[in-house]
């Protein structure tokens, strides 16, 4: 992880922009656009390589790297709200769909991801269930029991909405 401040200025960027990055298995950068770079404020060989996580934001709660890579794992897509954090410390949110790339035998060699400007209110009620799982997080003694705990509540909540998460998603920013 890189050792940056976090500033609580946010980089805007259009809601025309697509940012959009490729990964190896790994989760290693191997492409990312102009878009991705600019508002990363980062160049290109600067990302190029480097874990996917150079972008990650200390606010966000684990438990949803771990849903995204879980149903990644299935070979199925997934749309998440993900606060992200560029190389100055000011940060960026996005709606991301992100989806395996797979080979011809149908085998993951690496993950797709575009990434558009959330609206305003998806932002403001998704912060408030990411502080919610994050807090609970930040409670425990191990990161370990600290992910446990987070995803108990994030089923808790789902289940309590009679949602999947996949149909949260959408209804956040209704």
């Amino acid at each position: 992880m890189r050792n940056i401040t976090p500033l609580d200025e946010e980089i805007l960027f259009s809601e025309n922009e697509i940012i959009v990055s490729k990964t190896d298995i790994k989760g290693r950068i191997l492409y990312a656009n102009d878009v991705f770079c600019r508002v990363a404020e980062m160049a290109t060989t600067d990302v190029i390589g480097e874990p996917h996580s150079i972008i990650r934001h200390p606010d966000m709660p684990r438990v949803i790297f771990k849903l995204l890579w879980d149903t990644l794992a299935a070979q199925r897509e997934i749309f998440a709200y993900v606060k992200n954090m560029s190389a100055s410390g000011r940060y960026y949110w996005v709606i991301a769909h992100v989806t395996a790339t797979l080979d011809s035998a149908g085998k993951t060699i690496g993950y797709h991801s575009n990434r558009r400007k959330p609206t305003a209110r998806a932002v403001k009620n998704i912060q408030k269930l990411y502080d919610k799982l994050s807090t609970v997080e930040a409670k425990h003694p191990s990161r370990k029991e600290g992910l446990i705990a987070s995803s108990d509540l994030l089923n808790r909540i789902l289940s309590d909405r009679g949602e999947s998460y996949d149909k949260f998603v959408w209804s956040v920013g209704a």
